[in-house]
């Protein structure tokens, strides 16, 4: 596997033959988690839709990890040829995360994965991804972050959470903090997912979509 692979890169574009791709499309997003994925993406997307109507929809889908795949492949057979698929979730305490990441990267799906949870991708909009070495720790030091800037407990299922984050964050800036994390690790030999920690592929997805406006 190549380290374009390993680091949960999609493959080009003109790997992906077998799929039509106009300038803006459908976004299929496959997540397994109970809430914070799917807020956080539904606010991305009604964040952008006053600017482009709605040329660009983002669908997001949860199911539990093992299913991810075949989720986003079943859903696929239902949508556009132009459907751009993702799976989206968090290494905490699942086992078979790196097959899982090379085996979607095999299927021509895209990967957004988080090491060891989504919070890390949260805390680089405020201008950092600290060395959290499990979700444990990850989601109660970003708890205690959110608390002091927006003066109310972190709800994981907040609606408003993407606009929150946007409001006194920085996507662009989490977006370079996010990459250089992938680049630092890589040059310290680590190219397994579940190596990599802290990281997140998350920002390639984002940065994607936001290019599409």
């Amino acid at each position: 596997m190549s380290k374009g692979s390993r680091n949960g890169q999609r493959h080009s574009r003109s790997e992906r033959t077998n799929r039509r791709k106009p300038e803006l499309g459908y976004y299929l997003i496959v997540t397994d988690t109970e809430g914070t994925e799917r807020v956080y993406f539904n606010g991305l997307r009604d964040s952008i839709k006053p600017q482009i109507g709605d040329k660009l929809i983002i669908k997001v889908v949860e199911t539990k990890n093992k299913n991810l795949i075949k989720e986003a492949k079943n859903f696929l057979s239902e949508l556009p040829q132009y459907a751009e698929p993702w799976i989206v979730f968090d290494r905490d305490k699942v086992e078979n995360f790196d097959s899982i990441i090379e085996n979607a990267m095999n299927s021509n799906i895209g990967v957004a994965w988080s090491n060891p949870c989504i919070e890390i991708w949260f805390q680089a909009y405020f201008g950092k991804m600290p060395n959290y070495q499990n979700s444990t720790i990850c989601c109660r030091e970003f708890a205690k972050e959110f608390q002091k800037l927006f003066d109310q407990e972190y709800d994981k299922a907040d609606g408003r959470l993407y606009l929150k984050l946007s409001s006194k964050g920085n996507e662009e800036e989490a977006i370079q903090i996010a990459e250089s994390k992938i680049k630092e690790h890589f040059d310290n030999g680590k190219y397994k997912p579940s190596e990599m920690v802290p990281a997140t592929t998350i920002y390639q997805l984002v940065d994607e979509i936001k290019n599409k406006v």
